[in-house]
């Protein structure tokens, strides 16, 4: 669990950070003698703690920490065009993620003392991810940009990303890139198939009609459940036959929130689980040479047929698994990492509201609701069908799967783009890929993914904030569309050109995402709701764990004033 650690470490540094908030919450002044006076951490104020270290630092000259290696050549080749147009010259130096905030709050109160046979030096901004913002601002780490351009705004940038850098209802950042997960499918595999289907009635094809048909037929009293599709039950009590969103029929039952109790009881789940495996066929004719044709995956007939054939939901995709006779190399259809909170959480993100939409709202914490529950719960009974161990299960081995074609569908992250980027120039990816926003869970109930915003921020002790903001500016709009030529990172700024056509639409499911709240008491909440998830996964009650969550944590956000929500169906999320 790679976010595990990092968690962590954040929600043993709350404390301390929200110490350091009470104790500095207006910026330091210069007394006659050229000394800051502020507190130093004892509760003595007025003492004097450093010199003012405004010339000691280079005319023209701004430092700028960053932590991710892979960002060098971007930081390096932006400096060097902002010197070459406005004559100042910009520092990068490569600092370690750990503690950064300290880092940078040690640096700006001891700035000048020497420590380590070295002169310290704070830096004048810094990268780093937006969920510090909080915790940086009321240290006095985080400024309120000036955007001397005016260009952080609405126009240039998707709400998500708006909502990521304000602190209360203050900009305290500049977007420069973003995180987030979305469907990645092997897109060489499903253009054969879309191949095989054009001009046929079978399977995929006349997908709105057959499922109007199958609605048309179906009544609550003979056992039809909502669930992305329909499932009736014929009067003699015969095989239930489905028809999933995309109107494809299988003859099994499939999962949704108002069937996952069919599937509690163990009906069906041995069947289809093999049929998942196995690749049971059903309206996709058998294909020879499962890799197809070099060109299929640039077909415009092809590619207007693949579009169709996309799932949109959950049930959609436990339908595909029932029908596809897959290739000898796929191993899997559907696998993600289970075990990180950062890749499950679209299955709960539009019924959970930590924070408000700024994030920063502790008022805000609503996470015990019956679309959760009911999320949760086809969370759980997809166990049955795609058996993935929490315990083994990496997100590095299921992306290095995905590339040697091992598995059609998977959820991702932006670093995948990159990832298989070097992968087919190292001629270790065959396939052509396809993004897709996350399926939702049912008909009813709405898919919704984290997301995390990398933003550009002036130090509160910056002696040199007018140009620092410049120059924030400069990297985060001016010089956005080089981010990912030079790092593999996607910018946050919208309307950015790429040559790779699937960027785009990661983009779509950014600006619907969530984005990593920042307030300081929820330190602790996401490594509990990924213990939460991990239980659900193995077996336990998703009602009685996500209640026992909901509880903890309430408990944790002492200014809150929390009422438990019993069962009741709240509207959280987007439409």
């Amino acid at each position: 669990m790679r976010r595990i650690v990092s968690m962590i470490i954040a929600a043993v540094l709350v404390a301390a950070m929200v110490i350091l908030a009470i104790r500095i919450k207006d910026p330091m002044y210069t007394d006659a003698s050229g000394y800051v006076v502020g507190d130093d951490g004892t509760g003595k104020t007025g003492m004097k703690l450093k010199r003012n270290t405004s010339s000691l630092h280079e005319p023209d000259t701004l430092i700028l920490w960053y932590t991710d290696d892979s960002l060098t050549d971007y930081i390096n080749d932006t400096a060097v065009s902002y010197r070459a147009e406005k004559g100042v010259r910009v520092k990068p130096v490569l600092v370690s993620g750990v503690e950064l905030l300290e880092q940078i709050n040690h640096a700006s109160i001891y700035e000048g003392t020497e420590e380590n046979g070295e002169i310290l030096t704070a830096p004048d901004m810094y990268i780093t991810t937006h969920d510090n913002l909080m915790k940086a601002y009321y240290a006095g780490l985080a400024s309120e940009i000036t955007d001397p351009q005016k260009m952080v705004n609405a126009i240039n940038y998707p709400q998500t990303s708006l909502h990521a850098v304000s602190c209360s209802g203050k900009y305290v950042g500049y977007p420069l890139y973003y995180e987030t997960n979305f469907l990645l499918y092997n897109k060489t595999y499903m253009a054969n198939i879309a191949k095989q289907n054009i001009g046929s009635t079978d399977g995929f094809d006349d997908i709105e009609n057959e499922t109007e048909d199958t609605s048309e037929e179906a009544a609550p009293d003979n056992g039809v459940v909502d669930g992305g599709g329909s499932d009736t039950i014929s009067e003699n009590n015969a095989e239930p036959t489905v028809t999933s969103g995309n109107g494809i029929k299988v003859e099994n039952r499939a999962i949704s929130a108002n069937s996952a109790a069919s599937l509690e009881n163990g009906q069906g789940s041995d069947e289809t689980a093999s049929a998942a495996e196995g690749g049971m066929t059903e309206g996709v004719e058998e294909d020879t040479e499962p890799m197809g044709d070099e060109d299929m995956t640039a077909d415009p007939e092809v590619l207007e047929k693949l579009a169709n054939m996309i799932p949109s939901t959950i049930d959609d995709i436990l339908t595909f698994a029932n029908n596809y006779d897959a290739p000898e190399e796929v191993e899997a259809i559907f696998k993600w990492d289970v075990s990180d909170i950062f890749y499950n959480y679209f299955f709960v993100g539009n019924y959970m509201n930590v924070g408000g939409e700024d994030g920063d709202d502790n008022s805000y914490f609503n996470i015990y609701n019956q679309q959760a529950v009911d999320c949760l719960k086809v969370y759980q009974n997809i166990n049955q069908f795609f058996s993935i161990d929490s315990k083994e299960v990496t997100y590095e081995g299921i992306l290095n799967e995905f590339i040697e074609g091992k598995t059609v569908f998977t959820v991702a992250t932006t670093d995948a783009i990159a990832r298989i980027r070097e992968a087919r120039e190292k001629g270790e990816f065959n396939y052509d890929y396809g993004v897709a926003v996350l399926p939702d869970i049912s008909a009813t109930l709405k898919a919704r993914g984290l997301s995390e915003t990398s933003t550009v921020v002036v130090n509160g002790y910056s002696y040199n904030k007018e140009t620092a903001n410049d120059f924030a500016e400069y990297m985060s709009f001016t010089k956005a569309a080089d981010i990912y030529k030079k790092a593999g990172r996607i910018s946050c700024l919208k309307n950015v050109n790429y040559e790779d056509e699937e960027i785009p639409n990661i983009m779509q499911e950014y600006e619907k995402s969530v984005p990593l709240p920042k307030m300081i008491e929820a330190g602790n909440y996401w490594v509990q709701l990924e213990i939460a998830f991990t239980k659900v996964w193995n077996g336990a009650d998703p009602d009685e764990t996500l209640k026992e969550l909901n509880d903890t944590i309430g408990e944790q956000i002492d200014e809150l004033e929390h009422h438990v929500l019993t069962q009741e169906s709240i509207k959280v999320g987007i439409d």
